[in-house]
């Protein structure tokens, strides 16, 4: 195995998470967290940080299809790192139950893939893979932002 795929293949299962052996992308979700969770909340590196995860989970994936032999492989996992940053993206979590629903609503998401959504998971190589899981990730965000909204967590 060449660098290059050995490379795309650790990103894009998220250094390997999306080998465990149940529910890898909820797996794949949790390396997203983790990574908001390490990277400091400001707004330009949110943002930087969901356009590298996009365009190298869209190399990656890529080179994981042809690698597994199969459109959006079960073990790429890249895609719900992103959608994960998008669904926490300018949210202000102020602890861990928000960040449980906020898990738990993106997850949702991506296994409902509402319009369009499911038709964007159609394009060819990583960028389905990565496409329905970021639109996945915008309706999550906006779930949580009402969420928060209704229990009187946001102000109008």
């Amino acid at each position: 195995m060449t660098v290059r795929r050995r490379a795309a293949l650790v990103i894009a299962t998220a250094l390997g998470a999306g080998y465990a052996p149940i529910a890898p992308g909820t797996f794949g979700s949790a390396v997203g967290i983790v990574l908001w969770i390490v990277l400091p909340n400001t707004l330009w590196l949110q943002l930087i940080a969901i356009v590298v995860v996009c365009v190298v989970g869209t190399w990656s994936g890529s080179i994981a299809e042809e690698h597994f032999a199969r459109h959006d492989p079960n073990q790429v996992v890249v895609d719900e790192v992103a959608g994960m940053r998008v669904t926490l993206l300018l949210s202000p979590i102020g602890g861990y139950g928000w960040m449980a629903v906020a898990f738990l609503l993106f997850r949702a998401a991506d296994i409902v893939k509402p319009f369009p959504a499911n038709r964007l998971e159609r394009l060819p190589g990583g960028m389905g893979i990565m496409a329905d899981d970021v639109m996945a990730g915008v309706y999550a965000n906006l779930a949580l932002r009402f969420a928060m909204w209704a229990v009187g967590h946001l102000r109008s």
